[in-house]
């Protein structure tokens, strides 16, 4: 007989823990804690896109410049084949735009290199040229000399070597190669 007493007992106090259960409200929405830790996290994510993103708006913006430079090389190819200066018949008053600056396409006469000018939204004044190098079969241009071979135009930032044995730069790159286009690294 004691033994039903105490499975009475157990169903009665099950039955109680079973109310109990069942007249606790369901919790509906987040906690605050649940919506600090979201916060926190969009927060970290943030922290790490932003920058990522600004260099990759600046590189689109230096990308301007070396598009615009592509009727300079063609006028320096141009003029590397006629055996004449390299700069003869190019208008360097080139107008400003949001990235590049006013004149900021400069062709050296002599050995056909083009530097481009960025305007301080790009990068600050003094860190905002980048070079683009003409070479021929590993060798530099000269102007009154026609090349031998291909022309080939190496890009280069700050602090880049110069890609071909010899050559070396008139013009100095100032923009820094996080800043530069992948070909200019």
């Amino acid at each position: 007989m004691p033994r039903k007493v105490i499975e009475a007992t157990k169903t009665k106090e099950n039955e109680v823990h079973m109310e109990r259960a069942v007249c606790r409200p369901a919790q509906s929405g987040f906690t605050l804690i649940e919506l600090m830790i979201v916060v926190a996290i969009v927060g970290i994510l943030a922290a790490i896109a932003v920058p990522a993103y600004q260099d990759y708006v600046t590189r689109s913006r230096v990308t301007e410049g070396l598009a615009l430079a592509s009727s300079a090389k063609t006028l320096v190819s141009e003029n590397a084949i006629a055996t004449a200066a390299f700069d003869q018949g190019y208008a360097s008053d080139t107008k400003a735009t949001n990235n590049v600056a006013a004149g900021g396409i400069i062709i050296d006469g002599t050995n056909g290199e083009i530097t481009i000018a960025y305007t301080s939204k790009v990068a600050p004044t003094g860190a905002n040229t980048l070079v683009l190098k003409p070479t021929a079969n590993d060798a530099a241009l000269s102007s009154g000399n026609r090349p031998v071979g291909p022309i080939r135009w190496d890009c280069y930032a700050k602090d880049v070597p110069v890609r071909t044995a010899g050559v070396s730069l008139v013009g100095t790159p100032t923009l820094g190669t996080n800043l530069a286009p992948t070909e200019c690294r």
